[in-house]
């Protein structure tokens, strides 16, 4: 079997697991660090008799730099498994509360990288340092100086990839500690996450609480005046909530912004970025956690700048393959980002995470159908109401009208009928001419009359003949039929058993009657 840790190909006739880049043309045992180019680490030894059939190749591809597994360094961006707990270097990655979505995006600022030149050069001694014994854990350990060393590396490589353990290579030096970061480790995915479009001026921190959220909503206002002591207790400052969620494992986050005022009246938010240093003093740190709070997170977006840099370098232990594969395979580019996801704790935190969204957008889903519900009762109503008004004023529209006929009456009584009224009482009458003629208007009126009374009558009876049962219980009448005659066939069965009994009885008795008889003579 060949392992590949490093180059571009492999040639060698056989099956191997390829980590990075490099070539292998023999399929000797052999354990190359370099492949003959002059890089950071060339030539620790060509072949090596560790064991039969096993390639190792740790090196890269002609004139690379310091790193001997590809870009495996730190690229100054950690991403934490715990909520937004970030890693010591350049961009801190929180976790269930930053951003939207899942829990997962609450980006810390980009802190200033440390360009020491003194401290550059124990970085990259460091570095190399740990890459070489890392190199000789996985390939060719000297512990026991005989064939066991081959088995040793073996199961140094198993621990690399599983990402937990100590890689022994050496009887003198400390063995190398194995996490789910090294780039070996194979139980690594990447997902997406919201990029939170929160601004710094919006002043929003979270604060993850370890209690239930039914108990931080029924002490919201005693948490909110304890933050407000906690703050300084400035009568100009006032503590906001924003909202209140619940996280996995009991756990609560309230996002809160602090109010400004000002004696002339005029009001701001504090900045996150100001707030969120505030709380991160000691004396306000240690405060929180007697409160409860776990840890706070600043709720703010990247700029441009920042998240290119974000974009471009890959996280710890990630291929950078695999991460422009990401970036390409990414569905919304705008608003979602590429997250790393390594070892089993942080699937399992994220499945936990996504279960509780899933939770809460049912929770919020019922809420609409309630609403909907109760909107749709209250449009009956209204309708109802609508329709009722409407009768009534009807009822009224006639009311004023024979108040108004009655009013013009009294007012006109004693005056001659003028010639506008002259002229609607001849319009009047020739309508109710033309009305009450038997082959106009008023003929054909009492005939759909008298047809809507037939169709009427026809339909009531059509009605009360027809009937209609329904299929369950005709089933169950039919069954009961069934059952009915089973029972007279079973009667009629014994009937018949009985009269041949009878039948059997009266010809023995005959036979009888009829022996006796002739004994007797």
């Amino acid at each position: 079997m060949a392992f590949n840790f490093g180059g571009a190909s492999s040639n060698a006739s056989l099956s191997g697991t390829g980590f990075g880049a490099a070539t292998t043309t023999s399929a000797s045992t052999s354990f190359g660090f370099g492949s003959g180019a002059t890089g950071a680490f060339g030539g620790f030894g060509s072949t090596t008799s560790a064991g039969a059939g096993t390639n190792f190749n740790f090196s890269t591809p002609s004139n690379t730099g310091a790193s001997l597994f590809g870009n495996t360094q730190n690229k100054g961006f950690g991403f934490s498994s715990g909520l937004g707990s970030s890693a010591p270097a350049g961009t801190g990655f929180g976790g269930a509360l930053g951003g939207t979505g899942l829990g997962f995006g609450g980006f810390a600022g980009i802190q200033p990288t440390q360009n020491q030149q003194g401290g550059l050069f124990n970085q990259q001694a460091s570095q190399s340092s740990q890459l070489f014994n890392t190199a000789s854990a996985l390939s060719a350990p000297s512990v026991l100086n005989d064939e066991r060393d081959s088995i040793l590396a073996r199961w140094n490589q198993l621990q690399a990839f599983w990402g937990a353990g100590k890689g022994y290579f050496s009887s003198s030096t400390p063995p190398v500690e194995f996490s789910q970061e090294n780039p070996f480790c194979r139980f690594k995915a990447v997902g997406y996450s919201c990029v939170p479009d929160v601004k710094d001026e919006d002043g929003l921190v979270a604060l993850a609480l370890n209690k239930k959220e039914v108990d931080v909503r029924s002490q919201q206002q005693q948490l909110v005046e304890s933050l407000h002591r906690v703050l300084g207790g400035n009568p100009t400052l006032s503590v906001n909530v924003e909202g209140v969620r619940a996280l996995p494992d009991d756990q609560t986050e309230m996002i809160v912004y602090l109010v400004e005022r000002s004696p002339n009246g005029t009001s701001k938010r504090v900045p996150a970025s100001t707030l969120y240093s505030y709380m991160e003093q000691m004396n306000v740190k240690s405060a929180l956690q007697q409160l409860g709070v776990i840890m706070a997170v600043s709720r703010t977006a990247l700029t441009p700048a920042q998240l290119k840099q974000l974009l471009q370098n890959p996280p710890a232990g990630v291929d950078p393959i695999i991460w422009e594969q990401a970036k390409v395979d990414n569905p919304d580019p705008e608003k979602l980002i590429p997250v790393p996801m390594v070892g089993f704790r942080e699937l399992l935190r994220r499945l936990k995470i996504q279960d509780q969204m899933t939770k809460q957008h049912q929770t919020r889903v019922d809420i609409i159908s309630n609403d909907i519900s109760e909107l749709q009762r209250n449009q009956a109503t209204t309708a109802a109401k609508i329709t009722q008004y409407k009768r009534k004023l009807m009822d009224l529209s006639h009311r004023v009208l024979q108040v108004l006929i009655k009013q013009e009456v009294q007012r006109k009584s004693g005056y001659a009928i003028q010639l506008d009224e002259e002229h609607l009482r001849v319009q009047l009458e020739t309508i109710q001419s033309e009305l009450n003629a038997p082959t106009q208007f008023k003929g054909r009126l009492n005939e759909l009359m008298s047809q809507i009374r037939m169709q009427n009558h026809f339909g009531a009876v059509r009605s009360e003949e027809r009937y209609r049962v329904d299929a369950d219980l005709l089933r169950e009448i039919k069954q009961h039929l069934k059952q009915q005659q089973q029972g007279l066939s079973h009667l009629i069965s014994v009937i018949k058993d009985d009269l041949d009994d009878i039948k059997t009885v009266e010809d023995g008795l005959h036979d009888s009657v009829h022996g006796r008889s002739s004994k007797l003579s």
